[in-house]
């Protein structure tokens, strides 16, 4: 053990102390020690490990390396009388631990790539400013997100039409909101990420938000996520005809970050009827396992985590299962689930009109 003080966690010692002498009420939530039943991994484990570094300054790989098992999804939250901030919490915690030089090496490994990671982000998003509905001098700007842009093209320009759709024009920014860099544990490169993504927005001009992710790293901006958007327009969505059996997944960010529970539901019900619902749903739905850099820094329990997801859509009946978010649709179509991202089904929905888009 090398002995060092965790300068971030002094701020955090009655979080801390609340979950140290806690009986244990979340054990059951957490995503990470559910597929790896181990005492150090429910979030009291990890909690209770952060409280341990912090008194006493005794550091090790071992140690710092339970800081970043945690997807960031805000479950255990849910189900703490004190709704103590462990995800935020743990962050911090993994801010110390890089500082001291003591992240796993998958996450320092991710972080020396953002300088490669941007430019790629940056080109996707100049290739996606090619589809009609984009403008330089609209007053809609509009964040895809990293994943949306870089991984899931046809579902970017799928947000991209449905944003002109309701609001008219948009420009696109290719700035990174930090969130990644953040559940690195990089809070200066995330602060610095928001920051100028903030003057590149500029004065008057709206914030549209496609993945909930980036619009919970970026709530001081009070960005609009396109799904409370398009709540607001309902009379604008049609039934899809012939609507397969659709069941909704809570993503983490959407649900328990931004609270948008009732209006995908409403959206859900407008275009294929009363969606489906899994076993376990709103605050308490099950994380697939794609947030807080998860399958960066142990890619087998994310890998884990979506199959559990997908294991109990298939028992309840299959079908497609609609998600919110970009790092759960990336999961759970790795895991083998027929996976459709809400966006894309709400923008081939939006029924034309003649008359002008909507003030969002």
């Amino acid at each position: 053990m090398v002995s060092h003080r965790l300068p971030l966690l002094a701020e955090r010692e009655d979080e801390l102390s609340k979950c140290a002498y806690c009986p244990k009420l979340c054990r059951a939530t957490c995503v990470v020690s559910d597929a790896q039943p181990r005492e150090a991994l429910t979030p009291w484990g990890k909690m209770t490990n952060a409280f341990d570094a912090a008194r006493t300054g005794e550091l090790s790989h071992e140690r710092a390396e339970l800081a970043w098992a945690c997807s960031n999804c805000f479950r255990c939250r849910e189900a703490c009388d004190h709704r103590n901030p462990v995800t935020e919490t743990l962050n911090d915690a993994r801010a110390d631990y890089v500082a001291l030089g003591h992240a796993p090496a998958a996450v320092t490994a991710l972080l020396e790539r953002q300088d490669e990671l941007t430019a790629e982000h940056t080109a996707a998003v100049a290739e996606l400013a090619r589809t009609p509905g984009v403008r330089a001098d609209a007053r809609h700007a509009l964040l895809l997100g990293c994943r949306y842009a870089r991984v899931f093209p046809d579902e970017a320009r799928a947000a991209i039409r449905l944003a002109k759709g309701l609001v008219g024009p948009v420009r696109l920014l290719d700035d990174c909101c930090g969130a990644w860099q953040r559940a690195a544990g990089a809070p200066a490169e995330a602060d610095a990420a928001r920051a100028r993504l903030a003057r590149s927005l500029g004065d008057g001009t709206r914030l549209l938000v496609s993945d909930p992710r980036c619009a919970l790293e970026l709530r001081e901006l009070a960005p609009t996520s396109l799904v409370a958007l398009a709540s607001r327009h309902l009379e604008r969505f049609q039934p899809l005809p012939g609507a397969a059996r659709v069941r909704y997944h809570d993503s983490c960010a959407l649900g328990r970050g931004l609270g948008l529970y009732d209006e995908p539901r409403a959206l859900l019900s407008r275009v294929v009827g009363t969606a489906l619902e899994l076993e376990t749903e709103r605050e308490l739905s099950r994380c697939s396992g794609g947030g807080g850099i998860l399958p960066v820094s142990m890619p087998d329990v994310a890998k884990a985590a979506a199959r559990r997801l997908t294991a109990e859509h298939a028992r309840l009946g299959g079908g497609t299962l609609v998600t919110g978010c970009a790092s759960s649709l990336s999961q759970l179509r790795r895991a083998g689930t027929q996976a459709v991202d809400l966006i894309t089904l709400l923008e081939s929905a939006l029924s034309p009109t003649a008359n002008s888009p909507a003030d969002g």
